[in-house]
């Protein structure tokens, strides 16, 4: 059976893993392969690719799921720590670049609701591009890559209602006010539906789904919500893309939140693949070369106005001019939300085909031309920053650290991530709170984190093997991972996700069985703690220091065994003696071994030393080459290697054991 859609998918992914794969080793974002992508194999191109609706249907899956990750990746919390940027320097931002944009194309002699509406496409920039450049860069944390993401949030949240709001304008309702009611009727109920749905359902139903520990329930179930809102949207009046946004805004208050977005991500990945690769069949490319010099002046005009704009509206904010400017540049271009834009914009006869043409060519420029802007921004800043205007800037600005900062969240850094919150996980995570060491734990048994939560333990719901959730608990910056988990497949899979973030953060995995320490340590583990042996090394060191091992035998005994990777534990050879006398009953003693070499015990004899008065103890025996000395003659001096057994209190054994060691 032959299926002509198949043979176009195979076309349009094999030249994608070409094109991306070419455009990583120049370490360029994958968006930009997608888009080339389009542009070579569509019907302006090529002409590979027959099937061009189909191919746009499944995007439209692609924009669904796009919107419902942002959806669940914008948690109210978030949106209240960046408040003051996200609204007043969205809406600035946006604002500003709609007035700007719709009054230059309505002196052009196009109508009013047209300029407005080519005011929303401009006013957009492209989240995945920008955020995808500043995680590559490790620039999420600087101020500008924090007021990037902030600006960026408020146009992925307006972005839904210009969608609500484009037929209003396009003059499809005769009653304007009605219209309007009507809208904020339903936006209203869709608030109300979707705080109830968050606060009290959803949690409810999520943890149910979770209890079962089923991953596939788990993610059938995320789809589901995701797409049975959209639909439920739709009927009502509303988009699919806002269905979907509100779809994840409900799960985004869960604790699942986390590991929903991880498991939706790899399906996201794949069908935005095909969303970029349709925007850029699209392009006309007899069309863009025909009026290239055109397109290109709209590509410089679309540089320096959205990036004055953007600085503007962070300069407002007072901040310094430096991140005044890289912020500007950083979102000149025009995103992959304006392309859904745009088409409920060609639906409602707002956007003809040849002003379509020109975005697009204007959008797909501004894009590829993004990661190169951002590369270049810092220097373009250093050399603005001597001038009259930067001077301006600067002294209208109050660079102050708390101010800058305030309400942002902050990233953990320096920390300990704890996979796995059963015994092991727990103490650990006990000791480090005893300890004043920051730490987070990723645990996938709903029961356990709810409980935990309840207790303040910083723990979120995940399955560690899924990449996004290692990047939620900023792994990249943390000291220390411990792997605690009882699944060897899932170790194997962590550990190598681990390496594939950091190279250089100390792995300790635990697991239980010997056997299986080499392959973990290959896989990229630093230590491996196998339980089967760690418990049998308890129990012999405990059995030992009650027959009076001296401590350092214990410890070199306990180094010995676990630097050969427990093989001595194999062994039938058998070990010499270390202990010749007899356990002294109801006393409490312990043996030391005299490993100091100085003039200060070495040599001294017992009268000298006045061991009772100095340091509380007294001396039982002394085992010397195999001679035990139990009649102690307070003229016997200490030689070197020698064994003492001695009686007193803990605290003055161990600093006598401190003097010899």
């Amino acid at each position: 059976m032959h299926l002509p859609l198949l043979q176009d998918i195979l076309i349009l992914l094999g030249f994608s893993v070409l094109i991306v794969f070419l455009l990583q080793k120049a370490k360029l974002p994958s968006i930009l392969g997608f888009l080339i992508t389009g542009v070579i194999i569509g019907p302006f191109g090529l002409s590979l690719v027959n099937a061009v609706e189909e191919v746009e249907i499944i995007s439209e899956i692609g924009v669904i799921l796009l919107l419902f990750v942002i959806g669940m990746e914008l948690s109210i919390k978030k949106l209240i720590s960046m408040r003051k940027t996200v609204f007043i320097g969205g809406f600035l931002q946006v604002g500003l670049t709609v007035l700007v944009a719709g009054i230059c194309y309505y002196l052009l002699g196009n109508s009013w609701n047209e300029s407005v509406f080519i005011g929303f496409l401009f006013s957009l920039s492209s989240t995945a591009i920008v955020l995808k450049v500043f995680q590559d860069r490790n620039e999420m944390s600087t101020p500008h890559g924090r007021n990037a993401l902030a600006i960026l949030i408020f146009q992925d949240i307006i972005v839904v209602p210009m969608i609500l709001f484009t037929p209003i304008i396009a003059g499809e309702s005769t009653n304007v006010t009605a219209s309007i009611l009507n809208l904020l009727f339903k936006s209203v109920v869709v608030f109300v539906i979707t705080f109830l749905s968050a606060r009290y359902v959803v949690p409810k139903f999520m943890h149910a789904i979770a209890k079962t520990n089923n991953k596939e329930l788990f993610l059938l179930t995320t789809i589901t919500i995701c797409f049975a809102v959209a639909f439920l949207t739709s009927e009502a009046g509303l988009s699919l893309a806002f269905g979907a946004f509100i779809a994840g805004l409900i799960i985004s208050e869960s604790e699942f939140s986390h590991q929903a977005t991880s498991i939706i991500l790899p399906f996201r990945e794949l069908f935005i693949s095909f969303f970029f690769i349709s925007v850029g069949m699209l392009l006309n490319l007899n069309f863009f070369f025909n009026h290239i010099g055109v397109i290109l002046l709209l590509v410089l005009a679309v540089l320096v106005v959205k990036s004055s704009i953007v600085a503007l509206a962070i300069a407002i904010l007072k901040y310094p001019s430096r991140t005044v400017l890289i912020t500007g540049l950083s979102l000149f271009q025009v995103g992959e939300f304006a392309f859904i834009l745009s088409k409920v914009g060609i639906e409602y006869n707002l956007l003809s085909a040849e002003t379509n043409q020109y975005f697009l060519a204007v959008s797909i420029v501004t894009m590829l031309l993004t990661p190169f802007v951002i590369i270049f921004s810092e220097n373009i800043s250093d050399r603005f920053h001597n001038t009259k205007i930067a001077k301006a800037l600067a002294s209208s600005s109050k660079e102050n650290p708390e101010e800058l900062y305030e309400n942002v969240e902050i990233d953990l850094s320096n920390h300990l991530v704890i996979i796995g919150f059963g015994i092991n996980g727990s103490n650990l995570a006990k000791a480090s709170q005893f300890s004043n060491i920051p730490y987070v734990v990723i645990e996938f048994n709903a029961e356990v984190v709810k409980r935990e939560k309840a207790k303040g333990i910083p723990i979120l719901f995940g399955d560690a093997t899924q990449p996004h959730i290692l990047e939620t608990v900023n792994l990249s910056k943390a000291r220390s991972v411990v792997v605690a988990i009882s699944n060897a497949e899932a170790t194997r899979t962590i550990i190598s996700n681990i390496r594939n973030i950091s190279q250089s953060v100390y792995l300790v995995v635990r697991t239980r069985y010997v056997k299986e320490i080499t392959e973990l340590i290959a896989h990229g583990a630093d230590d491996v703690i196998p339980e089967e042996f760690e418990t049998s090394i308890e129990i012999f060191s405990r059995v030992l220091h009650d027959f009076l091992v001296p401590e350092n035998d214990i410890s070199e005994f306990i180094d010995l065994i676990r630097s050969d990777n427990y093989k001595l534990f194999n062994s039938k050879k058998k070990l010499p003696n270390t202990f010749k006398s007899t356990k002294i009953p109801n006393v409490n003693i312990t043996c030391l071994r005299v490993n100091i070499d100085s003039g200060r015990i070495i040599g001294k004899s017992l009268k000298d030393l006045d061991i009772r008065k100095d340091y509380g103890i007294n001396i039982l025996a002394i085992e010397r080459k195999d001679e035990v000395i139990d009649h102690i003659d307070p003229n016997e001096k200490l030689h070197y290697n020698d064994k003492l057994y001695v009686s007193g209190r803990q605290e003055n054994i161990e600093e006598f054991h401190r003097i010899l060691n």
